[in-house]
């Protein structure tokens, strides 16, 4: 088997991360903070308006696997809550309003976030030799952020990120997305991911080898998918990456 790319799931695969969107702090900051663009929404209302776009937004696109799209949430938010006080704010504040509330959500749900012992070394040395993917669910505004905290952002080409496109793993679109810009063939990749349905199910449906890391994430039972190789430790990657070299 000729390996010529690796395609990495992020949250839970290349990251440690741990988030709660039903903070109150989180809420009350982003009511105060939308006080301070004339909009007055209790943290309580402004939460259960959140949640009820994102449900909607969801349902509107018409996807099995539908993702949301939270700047444009906030989006809708703004227009929707905007008094005469909002709509005399500067152009350009206005504009990156819902950008800067989105991250603001996230920034504030945030409670970790370090990559997993051995990753970086790891992705050091498969990037010498290997084209580097990932394909994340989530949000742009929080995974290129991320990603770049913890010190990975150089090693991916492409970043594909489900909140672009309304529909999330294991649709086969993202995996394809990945293929296309990597020019590369399902064959001539493997994809690493610590959830066995999004993404060991998502990617052999499409024909891709796959590496399933038994984090303290993901979903960890068969998911009606079997993964072609476990680890249990990243750096346990290069192993697997000649396994599938040799053996294919």
């Amino acid at each position: 088997m000729l390996i010529k790319g690796l395609i990495f799931d992020i949250n839970g695969t290349l990251t440690d991360i741990n988030t709660d969107e039903g903070n109150k702090d989180l809420w009350r900051t982003l009511s105060n903070l939308l006080l301070y663009q004339g909009i007055s929404l209790a943290a309580d209302e402004l939460r259960e308006l959140y949640f009820t776009m994102l449900k909607a937004q969801r349902a509107a696109g018409g996807e099995q696997h539908p993702e949301f799209d939270a700047v444009a949430i906030f989006q809708e938010i703004i227009r929707l809550c905007s008094t005469a006080f909002t709509q005399r704010l500067p152009a350009a504040k206005l504009e990156q309003l819902p950008l800067f509330l989105a991250e603001t959500l996230r920034a504030a749900s945030l409670f970790q976030l370090k990559r997993y012992r051995g990753v970086r070394d790891t992705i050091k040395q498969l990037h010498q030799q290997y084209r580097l993917a990932a394909v994340s669910d989530g949000q742009t505004p929080y995974a290129l952020p991320e990603l770049n905290a913890v010190g990975l952002m150089e090693y991916f080409n492409p970043i594909i990120v489900s909140g672009d496109f309304g529909y999330r793993k294991p649709d086969r679109r993202l995996f394809e997305k990945a293929l296309y810009a990597m020019e590369l063939k399902p064959d001539e990749v493997l994809f690493i991911g610590n959830d066995m349905y999004r993404d060991v199910f998502g990617a052999k449906q499409f024909g891709i080898k796959t590496v399933f890391f038994k984090s303290n994430q993901g979903q960890q039972d068969n998911a009606g998918a079997e993964a072609d190789y476990i680890i249990y430790n990243f750096p346990e990657l290069l192993n697997a990456v000649q396994f599938f070299t040799q053996r294919f």
